[in-house]
């Protein structure tokens, strides 16, 4: 049977292996560190603003099964915090496990610890990849889904150095870059001051450290919103971070939290001394990254160029999905441009024409869209998601911003896609 190879399980990366192995592929995950999702077991918000729409449409794709997962272990749903409404929020102390469950369940292999450090190419074909400790993996076809975090020097060069985040370099190894490795060139985003990547967006406070009143905030809507005094306002430190959809004014003069299972800040990186002196925070804890108040991980350090089938530039039977394909937000977008990475990997081996996406689907114009601003001048300071920031804006003026589950279905059927990703490719 074809063999399909994913490097890196993410959210991304499991999209990927759920289609390639819907579509009929022998499916292998490699992991480098003990759990899969990656940033998702740090993440927790789905569903808010044009999320909405791409879930649903991605639904009506076939690509249901994580967002069953995401909507089922949601403890919080249709909240509206400051320029985001209808967001569910998943609990990210519970949805590893059952991502994993679901992965095995479907009889798609699972390898943790499992770093890949190395290729064997032949021309414009990737025929195996490297295992640390020199174990050679064949494949017909690879999705590489690493991000683009990573390894320490990254964060050293261009941030304020590791803050012992869920990468968990310092004991995992950093992640290595595939399409660098098959001699491509990666790209790398920019701030809009020129420096390189982007500061990871948040941070976690363990929520029992809070005032009883923000407790049941969170507890009871799903998030706190608490006014700033005049003197701890600080817009600047919005430039910083990944997430522009979370750039506006109010989560500047407010401290916005999100009720995730931990209490999830909003904010890059918060100096705890100064958190401290904060009215309901006199207490307060970081959990996740536990070195937050110094700094977070940096992203956008290698992002790979690619085509609308999300296949690498340069190579055959390389396809990028998540982080790695773009300056991307989210876990919606990961899950959204793995599953199609996936797919389209599973039919490459099938000999199969590869899918594009048609831009009368949200989705397709998402990728098509991202790949062709990200590679105009000053491309490289841009982020893209269906949240908030250039996309949102865009996806409301083109009609595609619906909470109706409806309005996606029919878009996808109009051009003969529904169930795309359910449909079998190799027989």
């Amino acid at each position: 049977m074809a063999k399909v190879v994913i490097i890196g399980g993410g959210w991304a990366g499991c999209a990927a292996a759920i289609t390639a192995k819907k579509a009929g592929a022998d499916v292998l995950i490699l992991e480098r560190t003990d759990l899969l999702l990656g940033c998702g077991n740090v993440g927790g918000i789905m569903r808010n603003n044009g999320r909405y729409s791409a879930t649903e449409e991605a639904i009506a794709l076939g690509a249901r099964e994580l967002f069953e997962i995401t909507d089922k272990y949601a403890t919080h749903r249709n909240i509206n915090f400051p320029g985001h409404e209808h967001a569910t929020v998943y609990n990210v102390t519970k949805i590893e496990k059952p991502v994993r469950d679901k992965i095995r369940s479907m009889g798609i292999e699972i390898r943790f610890i499992s770093r890949v450090v190395d290729v064997k190419t032949d021309g414009d074909k990737l025929l195996a990849v490297i295992l640390e400790g020199g174990e050679i993996i064949y494949g017909d076809a690879f999705v590489e889904t690493t991000g683009s975090t990573g390894p320490m020097g990254n964060c050293t060069a261009n941030g304020n150095g590791c803050a012992m985040c869920i990468l968990r370099c310092p004991s995992f190894g950093g992640r290595v870059s595939i399409t660098s490795k098959c001699g491509l060139e990666d790209m790398i985003g920019r701030r809009k001051n020129g420096d390189y990547g982007a500061f990871s967006g948040s941070m976690k406070l363990l929520k029992e450290s809070l005032s009883d009143e923000i407790q049941k905030d969170l507890n009871e809507k799903g998030c706190a919103v608490v006014p700033l005094p005049e003197e701890f306002i600080n817009k600047d430190i919005l430039d910083l971070k990944v997430c522009q959809q979370y750039a506006l004014p109010e989560f500047a003069e407010n401290i916005v939290l999100i009720d995730t299972g931990h209490a999830k800040l909003m904010e890059p990186f918060y100096n705890l001394e100064v958190l401290r002196m904060i009215p309901g925070f006199e207490n307060a804890l970081i959990v996740d990254p536990y070195s937050g108040g110094k700094g977070n991980s940096v992203r956008y350090m290698s992002v790979a160029k690619r085509d609308n089938y999300m296949r690498a530039k340069g190579m055959a039977n390389l396809f990028v999905g998540g982080e790695k394909a773009g300056f991307y937000v989210g876990h919606t977008e990961a899950i959204c441009t793995g599953s199609l990475a996936g797919h389209n990997a599973a039919r490459y081996c099938a000999d199969r024409y590869l899918i594009q996406l048609p831009t009368n689907l949200l989705i397709g114009d998402f990728i098509a869209y991202s790949n062709n601003e990200m590679s105009k001048p000053d491309g490289d300071k841009l982020r893209f998601t269906f949240a908030g920031s250039i996309y949102f804006n865009r996806m409301k003026e083109l009609g595609f911003y619906s909470t109706d589950s409806n309005v996606a279905l029919q878009r996808v059927k109009k051009v003969s896609l529904e169930g795309l990703y359910d449909k079998k490719v190799i027989l």
